[in-house]
């Protein structure tokens, strides 16, 4: 089945999801299948299926498909669960939601999800991720993006933020963090800033479980660097808005961001190529 997109409703995410578990849960019973059979018929543990009719485990598209074929439903009645399906797997958070509760929960939040996988794929056309700033460069750029009581809200944002960076440290996962040459040049913060910046990630880039890539922008690259996203191992993908965070679990999804970022990472710059870039960078800036 071809993918279309839909339109992502936030309120109605828990809903759907419910919806879901008991449309399959239902769909299998009236089949006359017990929750054991149905997982032999999909190669699936019987615990899996019963996580996913319960609503504590959210089944992939592949997941409902599969139990789909094997339950032999209707054309009309699978292409329905199916487009459920991927409203369901599809995650949408505003950063007005967060900024009401304090940014630093967010980097909470991206703490745990960094804990729990082993890949990191960043792609970053417009300004380097939170695990390669300095200090100076994310209290300068957080400061003008929060409304209510600035000075507590950034001061503790800045704090989660530079707290995450230990798990660089970590040599048993490994990062992989693609810039354009707008996100290393674009002027965000104060000269100095920005120099301090260019060379800390210089010297971050020579640690051994972490590659930085940049693209030029005289570099021909038949793709366009619409939107951040990263990629967490092979399972789900975060792509940032003006106005949000989407999150894709969708398998489909997740193979189409990584072979974007293989893309844009054939035709970058990396190693020490890419270091001497950044310290040429910091060099500009100071002059």
């Amino acid at each position: 089945m071809p993918y279309r997109s839909v339109p992502i409703e936030p309120e109605r995410q828990p809903q759907e999801r419910k919806d879901l578990a008991e449309a399959l849960r239902g769909l299998r019973r009236a089949s006359g299948l017990s929750g054991e059979r149905l997982a032999l018929r999909c190669n699936m543990s019987q615990t899996k299926i019963s996580r996913i009719e319960t609503g504590r485990a959210l089944p992939t598209v592949i997941d409902v498909e599969r139990i789909l074929k094997a339950l032999s439903v209707p054309d009309e009645v699978a292409d329905e669960l199916i487009r459920l399906a991927r409203r369901a797997n599809v995650d949408y958070a505003s950063w007005r939601a967060f900024a009401r509760v304090g940014l630093h929960q967010k980097q909470a939040e991206l703490a745990a999800l960094e804990s729990s996988s082993r890949v990191m794929r960043h792609f970053l056309p417009a300004i380097p991720t939170g695990l390669l700033h300095i200090r100076e460069y994310a209290t300068e750029t957080l400061t003008p993006t929060v409304d209510s009581d600035p000075a507590r809200d950034v001061r503790r944002a800045v704090e989660a933020r530079i707290n995450r960076q230990g798990i660089l440290d970590d040599s048993s996962r490994s990062f992989w963090f693609l810039m354009t040459e707008q996100a290393v040049k674009w002027r965000r913060a104060r000269a100095e800033t920005m120099a301090a910046q260019c060379a800390h990630m210089a010297e971050v880039n020579r640690r051994p479980n972490i590659e930085i890539g940049i693209l030029p922008q005289g570099m021909q690259v038949a793709a366009t660097p619409m939107n951040i996203f990263v990629v967490y191992d092979d399972r789900l993908v975060t792509v940032e808005l003006f106005s949000g965070e989407v999150i894709l679990r969708d398998p489909r999804d997740v193979s189409q961001h990584l072979h974007l970022f293989e893309l844009f990472w054939s035709h970058a710059i990396t190693g020490d190529e890419a270091s001497n870039y950044l310290i040429d960078a910091a060099e500009e800036f100071m002059r």
